[in-house]
């Protein structure tokens, strides 16, 4: 699924309502009759609703949503809040049109007249949309801080009014609407893939309102969201006469003294996610702890006792993953750049080979082409030397993976994957569960498994960050948010397989 900025939204609307064709009243009762259709799955008849209505196609929104809600049943309350802009025209025609039906708004002009709501009641939020161009003042920010004080459920219709589409550096965060949960038309939006916006947008969904789907195909976006109908092509099917050797023969370079535990995890995920063959070359220190609890993969030792001294030949391989539980030993540090100055197949590395080029930085201009790089925020910032926003950090991680011709998956809640080409890739799957130790040394077993069997670099981090969140999410149906580990996410990732695969998901639970 594609994402677009507000102004390359406000494009696709123009097309829409040019090439449909339609009138933009009639694009905007298509949009909130959508939209009163799915509010009518989450709120109850008996909730009192109040809607908040800005001057401009938001509000429009709004004012048909109460309309709607109104003739079905529902006790509604419009509040118009006054910002000193002009009414659109399709606001002042819904307005018209909702005093006909038998609800006068209520105008704001004074946040201090905001009205008395109980906290069993619902709040739409539909002051301001996509094309807010500046950030909110006055009555609206006043409006804006009452309705995050309130104990009522939010709703905000597209976007949580005051929040931007794309950048939110420097905005002011109690003039921001905290919502409940978004409804967004058509699009994600690309501020909701950023950790620092969770608290305003709240659970978010998308509804298809229908926008031209020729222009929406046509209209080029370097920014996706992976769902399941994009991932489950990238998959390699296997037929009757394969046999290991096709599946291809991973080095894990991985784990140290105390540490075996993340080489373990790393090597049975990959193990799970198809590779035919994993070698793991660690110190000796972790052999027996390896292979007791992995006894399907084969073990390399190091001389080294408690950490990796040496790099082995390389020659058998088709991929090579480097990085969990490693340590950052000054000998281990050498072993990784006589690997990025001799390796000739495809490269992950994660977790301390990313803290060793930290400390090393000269050795970031020895990462070949399309090695895949695996960061949580924190690593990814040492590597960069940022402290920047969430925004402005996947700016840096675009410049850093075109700059270097490498991929940079970027963990999170939205594990965001960058390619040398400046396209980004977020992921939808994955749940706070996952927050736990090994959790990412579950994600580079995998990528480095899909690697090896063949895969191209880009579909490999783009499907194995997908079925690794769908690994989690499936865990997450077993146990609990507190109680998922990274054990869990690779037991399931055969099953998150079998979902991305088959249309019927619940046959193994």
């Amino acid at each position: 699924m594609k994402i677009f900025t507000s102004a390359e939204i406000r494009e696709i609307d123009a097309a829409t309502i040019r090439l449909e064709p339609i009138a933009p009243a009639g694009l905007m009762e298509r949009a909130a009759t959508t939209l009163f259709q799915r509010i009518k799955d989450i709120v109850a008849p008996e909730r009192k609703i109040n809607i908040f209505a800005g001057p401009g196609n938001n509000g429009g929104d709004g004012l048909v949503l109460a309309r709607l809600m109104h003739e079905d049943g529902y006790v509604v309350r419009v509040y118009v809040v006054e910002t000193g802009s002009k009414h659109s025209a399709e606001f002042s025609l819904n307005a018209g049109r909702l005093e006909r039906s038998g609800i006068v708004p209520v105008t704001i002009a004074d946040p201090e007249k905001f009205p008395v709501i109980g906290n069993d009641e619902v709040i739409i939020d539909a002051i301001f949309g996509t094309g807010l161009s500046k950030p909110p003042a006055g009555v609206a920010a006043g409006v804006i801080r009452r309705i995050n004080a309130s104990e009522a459920f939010v709703i905000s219709v597209d976007v949580p009014s005051g929040l931007f589409c794309e950048d939110n550096t420097a905005r002011e965060r109690e003039n921001i609407v905290r919502a409940s949960r978004t409804i967004t038309f058509q699009f994600p939006k690309l501020s909701f893939m950023f950790p620092g916006n969770g608290e305003f947008t709240g659970e978010w969904e998308v509804i298809d309102i229908g926008l031209h789907a020729d222009t929406i195909s046509e209209m080029p976006t370097p920014f996706h969201y992976v769902l399941r109908e994009s991932v489950r092509p990238m998959l390699k099917g296997r037929s009757k006469f394969d046999h290991k050797g096709i599946f291809g023969h991973l080095l894990l370079i991985a784990g140290s003294y105390g540490k075996a535990g993340a080489a373990t995890l790393s090597a049975g995920a990959a193990l799970r996610a198809g590779a035919g063959l994993v070698t793991v070359h660690t110190s000796s220190a972790s052999v027996l702890a390896l292979q007791s609890a992995l006894p399907e993969a084969m073990v390399s030792p190091d001389p080294g006792t408690g950490n990796v001294t040496t790099l082995p030949d390389l020659g058998p391989y088709k991929a090579i993953a480097a990085g969990p539980g490693l340590g950052t030993d000054p000998d281990t540090a050498t072993v990784l750049r006589d690997l990025l100055q001799n390796t000739m197949v495809p490269l992950v590395l994660d977790a301390d080979a990313l803290n060793i080029l930290s400390l090393n930085r000269e050795m970031i201009e020895l990462i070949p082409p399309m090695t895949i790089l695996t960061p949580h925020p924190g690593e990814f910032r040492r590597l960069t030397a940022s402290g920047k926003s969430d925004y402005q950090l996947m700016e840096e991680q675009i410049t850093f993976a075109t700059r270097h011709k490498c991929i940079v998956v970027l963990k999170g809640a939205h594990t965001s994957i960058a390619l040398p080409d400046g396209r980004v890739f977020f992921n939808s799957t994955g749940n706070p569960g996952m927050a736990t130790g090994g959790s990412g040394d579950v994600l580079t077993g995998m990528i480095a498994s899909l690697l090896a069997q063949g895969y191209e670099p880009a579909g490999a981090a783009i499907a194995g960050a997908y079925l690794h969140g769908l690994a989690g999410d499936i865990a997450l149906r077993i146990h609990s948010e507190e109680s998922v580990i990274a054990g869990d996410i690779l037991m399931n990732i055969g099953r998150a397989f079998r979902e991305t695969n088959f249309n019927n998901f619940s046959v193994y639970l």
